[in-house]
């Protein structure tokens, strides 16, 4: 299977996102284009340690908790999510919200999105397995955060969890939701040339 763009639905949202590699500015950076319905949720509060985002809305209108501030971002106006900021976004408009965006540098947001995808489409709507998703948050543990609970917390939470989940069997062989052997994300060796210039996108 071709990973040069990697294609994402949410089958309980319909959110979808299309990722691809790209080089841009003498960086390896992540492409994200997407879709969320309307009056949909987006992701819960998160971090991304390492990579910044920015981009623009196509169509209809994002809303976003930006270290606690509250922005609204409508069709063909920009927004960013520095690293290291407490984020989420969604659409509560009444109209399909169509974004681009760009993740610089590259790190392991596509992996990350490909594992939580995965989980979140392998359980029922709201409520994704805690042992898959215990596990992926701890592979990401040094660059993302899902900020639902308070990071100590998370780190000795996670780490009880992943220890009964493998004595329970749940990350035996490579067929579970979000396994790593198979979240392997975009093919960063297709990465494609962009102008100069930023690349339009809204952050994730």
């Amino acid at each position: 299977m071709s990973r040069e763009v990697l294609q994402l639905q949410n089958r309980h949202t319909e959110e979808r996102l299309s990722l691809r590699a790209i080089h841009h500015e003498g960086q390896l950076c992540l492409e994200l284009k997407g879709s969320l319905p309307a009056r949909s949720e987006g992701p819960p509060l998160h971090v991304h340690f390492v990579e910044n985002e920015e981009g623009v809305v196509r169509s209809g209108t994002l809303s976003a908790i930006l270290d606690g501030q509250r922005l609204t971002v409508g069709s063909g106006q920009s927004a960013s999510f520095a690293a290291g900021s407490v984020h989420r976004w969604w659409n509560e408009g009444d109209e399909l919200l169509v974004f681009d965006g760009i993740a610089r540098p590259l790190v392991d947001l596509d992996r990350l999105l490909e594992a939580v995808f995965e989980v979140l489409n392998a359980g029922p709507s709201g409520r994704p397995d805690p042992f898959y998703m215990a596990h992926l948050a701890l592979r990401h543990w040094n660059t993302q955060y899902l900020a639902v609970m308070p990071r100590p917390v998370q780190a000795v939470l996670f780490r009880v969890m992943v220890a009964v989940g493998t004595v329970m069997g749940k990350y035996r062989g490579t067929d579970w939701p979000g396994c790593p052997a198979r979240c392997i994300g975009v093919d960063r060796t297709a990465a494609r040339n962009t102008a100069a210039g930023s690349p339009s996108g809204a952050g994730i």
